[in-house]
């Protein structure tokens, strides 16, 4: 007996419906366990021993620091825990289409830093702001693309991955705690380059200003979720630290 096609193609459209359907409610868990993973807190404990025990028995060039091992200690834990738990929210702070965005915002806010810099240093040194070609010296776009590669990986461990799933796990949380707390964990792995670096007081300013300008780097993931205009914005940074202090 013919099947009445009527029929058929309301059937056919019901299955193509409730296919869809499964498909969104299984998305969801899968993106709801991947923010979950019980992964996340050993990850991010390991690589701060791992971090600590690096800076404090090893003193590699700059450069070395700054690309190879960043990448290895920052950029292959976020890697593992992408693959293992499927977690698109990360990936999808680095996505193209945020790139024009990110690319203004981002030297928006530098532009912000380097003149907030400017005015500090000069007022800290009882001087005058003078013009400088910095962009004429070969040192600069070497220290500048330093910055970029430290921007790209802190950006990628701290926030994108790190603040990701802090928002994902504790949704119940205001969102300036949660930023906060990103803030905090920013600060925790800056403190050995600190000591490293500094002495006596200056060790706790500079502590004071990776807090606020972890706070302020968290506070713009959180509206914006673009990593590259927290990319941009925090290469500038360093290059006013550099330049002024």
């Amino acid at each position: 007996m013919p099947s009445n096609p009527k029929k058929t193609s309301k059937l056919s459209l019901s299955s193509r419906r409730h296919q869809a359907a499964s498909f969104e409610s299984s998305s969801k868990v899968i993106s709801g366990t991947s923010l979950t993973s019980p992964l996340f807190i050993p990850i991010v404990g390991l690589v701060l021993f791992f971090w600590f025990s690096y800076r404090s028995l090893f003193s590699f060039p700059v450069w070395f620091d700054e690309s190879l091992g960043k990448a290895i200690f920052f950029g292959l834990p976020v890697w593992l825990y992408v693959v293992m738990t499927g977690a698109r929210q990360i990936v999808e702070t680095l996505d193209w289409s945020r790139f024009k965005r990110g690319l203004w915002l981002g030297i928006a806010i530098g532009g912000i830093f380097g003149f907030a810099g400017a005015i500090l240093a000069a007022w800290q040194r009882g001087g005058t702001i003078q013009p400088a070609m910095l962009f004429q010296s070969d040192s600069f776009w070497y220290e500048f693309g330093l910055a970029l590669l430290t921007a790209f990986w802190e950006t990628l461990f701290f926030f994108s991955f790190i603040q990701t799933i802090i928002q994902g796990r504790l949704k119940s949380w205001p969102w300036l705690n949660q930023a906060m707390l990103v803030a905090a964990i920013f600060l925790v792995f800056h403190v050995p380059n600190a000591i490293l670096r500094f002495n006596g007081a200056a060790i706790g300013q500079q502590l004071f200003l990776l807090f606020f300008f972890g706070l302020g780097q968290a506070l713009l993931f959180t509206r914006e979720k673009n990593a590259f205009a927290l990319i941009l914005s925090h290469a500038i940074w360093g290059m006013v630290l550099l330049v002024h202090f």
